[in-house]
């Protein structure tokens, strides 16, 4: 049991971060399809668990210490440089990304200027990444049901709070910026996102963990756990779209509607899911390139989190609209090599 829940708490604490429990990836990707894309937020319960496992298995297989060789294993000697190289500067953007979410953050729950976010979030991010960061990320993942319960609270004053008429939600879903023209190729834009977000951390995970059942059962209740995430924040926001749509973080201010205290709560919560994510983005970024605990690779960490700073005045909106769909369509090469590979494998003798 301790393993699953550390398994479930780590793919949780990679893949929801600002955008994901904020509300803002779930009202342009679901919410922004109307009622039907609460209904794609269904679909992510079912297939983030799905592929959270065959990932934990092949990093199992491989026994692999970071993605490069898993990459290479299902895309191939060409195909698979080139996946790499794309999906180590993405997470590079996540982190950015996170850190924007930081600066929104606290603008929204704070009344501080952006740049104190960015500032705070990026200084953190430098003295942690200096030092173990894999227990830091461990620590920070079992906060997951933590912000979980919140999240339910939330939505349930948000059935209660909702005013506006379903004709009314379905209006102005329909004007809000969507990263796909229709809600199933958003589902799955989404999911492969998500995927490859997690992507990483699951191989090395299924590498070095030695209970293969916590494991297996771990990335599934992960992924069903990311799922009701989905549903929760779609709904929450959905029903009071009226109120939340040009909220740079929808369930943020639903939170300090419920109730200030509440909301301060759900403000520090974000905060560590931000953090969790851009930790285990940037630390993948980084150690594809340098050894930890070098010199080089301390003087990586800082430029980094500099860079990712500056990313951050570009706006968190903007970037969650650019970034999370273009990793997404690298994804579905990815999956369907996952696919592939699952129904070859029987065949393969993996070396």
């Amino acid at each position: 049991m301790k393993t699953t829940l550390r398994v479930a708490g780590v793919y949780v604490g990679a893949v929801v971060g600002a955008g994901y429990a904020s509300g803002q990836e779930m009202l342009q990707f679901f919410v922004s399809h109307g009622v039907w894309g609460i209904v794609g937020t269904a679909v992510t319960m079912i297939l983030l668990p799905i592929l959270g496992y065959h990932l934990v298995m092949l990093g199992d297989q491989l026994h692999v210490r970071n993605h490069k060789k898993v990459l290479y294993h299902l895309c191939g000697k060409y195909l698979g440089p080139v996946i790499d190289v794309a999906l180590t500067f993405f997470l590079f953007g996540l982190g950015a990304i996170m850190i924007a979410g930081s600066g929104s953050l606290f603008e929204q729950s704070f009344g501080l200027a952006p740049i104190w976010g960015y500032v705070f979030m990026s200084l953190v991010l430098i003295s942690t990444l200096l030092l173990d960061t894999n227990k830091i990320i461990t620590i920070i993942s079992s906060l997951s049901p933590y912000i979980l319960v919140l999240l339910f609270i939330i939505v349930v004053y948000s059935i209660f709070a909702s005013e506006a008429s379903f004709a009314t939600l379905e209006s102005i879903a329909s004007q809000q910026l969507t990263v796909s023209p229709h809600w199933t190729l958003s589902t799955l834009i989404s999911v492969s996102f998500n995927f490859m977000v997690g992507f990483a951390i699951m191989v090395v995970l299924g590498a070095v963990e030695k209970d293969r059942k916590g494991l297996r059962n771990g990335a599934i209740l992960g992924g069903v756990a990311l799922g009701v995430i989905a549903i929760i924040v779609a709904l929450g926001v959905y029903l009071n779209l009226d109120r939340v749509h040009e909220a740079e973080m929808p369930i943020l201010l639903l939170a300090h509607e419920f109730n200030p205290i509440v909301g301060f709560f759900m403000a520090i919560g974000l905060l560590m899911m931000i953090y969790s994510t851009a930790a285990t983005s940037l630390y993948t970024f980084l150690v594809r390139f340098f050894a930890p605990n070098t010199n080089a690779y301390r003087g990586a960490v800082v430029v980094a989190c500099l860079l990712g700073l500056g990313f951050g005045f570009i706006g968190f909106v903007d970037l969650v609209n650019t970034v999370y769909p273009l990793l997404g369509y690298i994804g579905f090469i990815v999956i369907v090599s996952l696919i592939i590979n699952i129904v070859r494998r029987p065949k393969q003798k993996v070396v």
